[in-house]
């Protein structure tokens, strides 16, 4: 097999980004009625938490990735810039407000997530059901995507946060098995495909997304698309790691956009019906390309 470029770095210090990498300053009006709307209505956004590299393409589009059940994560994943730490109490209202914001933005499809609540018996299901429910209410029109935790096996907490209309729901891997103890530390490659299993078996559109460069190989990378598509996946995100911090996992590989070209066909050969693979990609870029991707 013809490998194709990738450019590797070992860092005992930060190092410049290749081109590829570089993208605009968030500005203009678009995104300034954004920043108002989000401000306005106390909400978090994993745009703003998970420090993504296209808040500004995106926000100047008129959209945004809203993150709700606040912003303090249960879980320590190492390549994560949300904040960890035990979570205040959840806002019962929020669903209300994410609902009212979303429709001043005018926007015809939304994508929610939440940080992991591990200490809650239903892992925030119920705000989850809420939330869709209430923006379905607010917005008839719109079509909405929802980025889930991983639910520790929790079925019953699993379809209550699916059973609300959403068009897609989506659960990142994350990265390949063997970097799980490094990357994931509270999370089990297996349990994470079995819930995508789950969802499918519900009738539900499925998603995922993997990021390259922590140092997986390309037989990895094919063995976790396999995985992947055996479980019933419809939709795959691939996209280049980069490191928030110091603090977090360093960036092992940066990953040409010719591989991930490659990558992509790999994917599509594997059944996998739809897949975005370059390396700005992250979880909710272009979601609203993926509402009708067939899943029968």
């Amino acid at each position: 097999m013809i490998e194709l470029p990738v450019v590797s770095e070992v860092r005992p210090k930060r190092v410049k980004k290749p081109d590829w990498l570089r993208v605009k300053l968030p500005v203009g009006k678009d995104y300034a009625r954004v920043r108002k709307l989000v401000d306005n209505y106390k909400l978090h956004t994993i745009c703003e938490s998970g420090n993504c590299p296209n808040m500004g393409e995106c926000w100047g589009a008129g959209t945004a990735t809203f993150m709700i059940l606040g912003n303090v994560c249960t879980r320590s994943c190492t390549f994560c810039a949300v904040a960890t730490g035990r979570p205040p109490e959840y806002d019962t209202d929020e669903p209300i407000r994410v609902a009212e914001a979303i429709f001043n933005m005018q926007v015809k499809h939304a994508v929610i997530t939440s940080v992991n609540r591990d200490e809650l018996k239903d892992r925030g299901a119920e705000i989850w059901y809420q939330t869709v429910i209430e923006t379905k209410k607010k917005c008839p029109e719109i079509t909405i995507e929802t980025l889930i935790p991983d639910v520790i096996a929790n079925w019953d907490a699993l379809y209550r946060m699916i059973e609300g209309g959403q068009e897609v729901v989506s659960h990142n891997l994350e990265t390949v098995e063997s970097l799980y103890r490094r990357v994931r530390p509270q999370a089990r490659y297996k349990r994470s495909l079995e819930q995508i299993k789950k969802t499918n078996e519900a009738g539900k559109r499925t998603k995922s997304g993997i990021m390259l460069g922590l140092g997986e190989t390309d037989d990895e990378v094919y063995k976790a698309m396999d995985d992947l598509a055996e479980h019933g996946v419809h939709i795959l995100t691939l996209g280049q790691y980069l490191q928030p911090t110091k603090m977090h996992i360093d960036v092992a590989a940066f990953i040409h956009p010719d591989k991930f070209a490659h990558f992509k066909e790999e994917g599509l050969n594997r059944g996998i019906r739809y897949v975005e693979s370059s390396p700005l990609v992250r979880s909710s870029y272009h979601a609203e390309r993926h509402v009708n991707v067939p899943i029968d």
